[in-house]
């Protein structure tokens, strides 16, 4: 049990913290308010870590902006997978493109999803919490447990905007493939790299399946976390003037 310590405290930090939230919002959104404090919960947590999707976005735009100098090492070393991974890498350093920034965002927000699960199947953060409904749905149902009710209306929006939101980010994972020359910083040549290039872009569905098994408080984290990167990248991401110093380092 003291290897699960640290989990259990966050979650009885982000219990007390949605316990709170859900009072204080209860005059203004009334039963919904434990929803409405998920999605507030989730906002702050997004805004935590925005330095970092700063740093992805910025890192995308080198990568761009090294395209044509990408493309010349691929066809210098179309011969040499290795090699040619190798002179990438070395570029991407020597213009402080990470190739594997982009995960951080990605990764940072599973242990919030863990915790969110946690909160709604478990009574560990000692909150009252599984009580809590919305649209007379238990937080806590999950689709497996039946599909009664306002069960099927909302947990059936809930995944189409869910399944919109990864046709979104597909297309999106596509056309930066396409700009960059590279798929995530790998080449497009080589040994594995034609099936990484085609499994990337249909990474964003796993998010539908994962809603396939979480009770409905943890979707409510899931589409909200995922609404919010698509509105990120749409802003961050949007088309603005050549700047004359060339590559942004910034």
């Amino acid at each position: 049990m003291l290897a699960f310590a640290p989990l259990h405290d966050a979650v009885g930090a982000a219990g007390s913290a949605l316990s709170w939230l859900t009072t204080l919002l209860e005059p203004l959104a009334g039963g919904a308010a434990t929803a409405v404090a998920i999605v507030v919960l989730t906002v702050a947590v997004r805004l935590l870590i925005s330095p970092l999707t700063l740093a992805q976005v910025r890192g995308e735009r080198r990568r761009e902006a090294l395209a044509p100098e990408v493309r010349e090492l691929q066809r210098r070393y179309a011969d040499d997978p290795a090699r040619l991974q190798g002179e990438l890498f070395a570029l991407y350093r020597a213009n402080g493109a990470n190739p594997v920034s982009g995960c951080l965002p990605v990764l940072l927000q599973a242990p919030v999803l863990l915790v969110m699960y946690r909160l709604f199947t478990t009574a560990e953060g000692g909150t009252g919490l599984l009580d809590e409904r919305l649209a007379g749905v238990p937080l806590g149902q999950h689709l497996g447990d039946g599909l009664g009710g306002a069960a099927v209306p909302l947990f059936g929006v809930l995944l189409v905007v869910l399944l919109a939101l990864a046709w979104w980010t597909s297309r999106r994972i596509r056309r930066a493939a396409a700009a960059t020359g590279t798929v995530a910083g790998a080449p497009t040549q080589g040994p594995g790299a034609a099936v990484l290039g085609r499994l990337l872009p249909l990474l964003p569905y796993a998010t539908v399946l994962v809603a396939l098994v979480l009770p409905l408080a943890a979707v409510i984290y899931l589409v909200t976390t995922t609404a919010w990167s698509a509105l990120e990248q749409a802003v961050l991401r949007r088309p603005r003037p050549e700047s004359a110093g060339g590559i942004d380092r910034h």
